[in-house]
């Protein structure tokens, strides 16, 4: 049975998401998992994690773009690991590469280290204009926006209010709170995270 796993990052890519699901349906996918989450977010992938528990002996999964099946060579050899240990196989169709074969094997395991490679430099090259824009006084990074409201979050504090229900009030995180209030334990141990 060919199974297709399709996903974008953001709510905004929705044609995007329908793109790769009707690609994935003209090559013959009986099963669809659809997912709009972002490949960071390992514990959020709830449909990836599905497919790979339903997928059986014999089965293929059919990916349109390997970007959108793993987040790391790492990643991507843990899923395949998991697909070849159930008899299953992988197909990525942007690529043409279909593991059942010891090549295609070898080519995706080649290709995801080139991807990661890739997306390390852009890392690197980033971090490297950024700390040459901080030197020339154009890159401020992000306006530290929970150090503004140190003077609500004391007054907060000073009536009594409690952590979780200051950073609520003020549309900040408690751990923001925590540190405005200069603790790194809270004042208020019973209280429930």
């Amino acid at each position: 049975m060919l199974i297709g796993y399709a996903r974008t990052s953001t709510l905004e890519q929705k044609a995007g998401l329908e793109g790769q699901e009707r690609e994935l349906k003209a090559v013959g996918c009986e099963r669809l998992y659809v997912e709009q989450v972002s490949s960071v977010d390992v514990v959020a992938r709830l449909r990836l994690a599905e497919v790979l528990d339903f997928i059986r002996e014999g089965d293929v999964l059919v990916v349109t773009k390997l970007d959108r099946l793993a987040r790391s060579v790492q990643h991507l050899l843990e899923v395949l690991d998991k697909l070849t240990q159930k008899g299953a196989s992988l197909r990525i169709l942007g690529l043409g590469i279909d593991t059942a074969t010891p090549t295609g094997k070898l080519m995706l395991t080649i290709l995801g280290s080139i991807a990661e490679f890739e997306r390390g430099i852009m890392l690197e090259r980033q971090r490297e204009g950024i700390a040459k824009a901080q030197a020339a006084g154009r890159y401020k990074g992000r306006k530290p926006t929970a150090r503004e409201k140190t003077t609500e979050v004391h007054a907060l504090q000073a009536v009594g209010v409690r952590p979780t229900d200051i950073a609520k009030q003020l549309g900040i995180s408690r751990a923001s709170v925590y540190r405005i209030m200069g603790a790194s334990e809270a004042p208020f141990e019973n209280e429930l995270m």
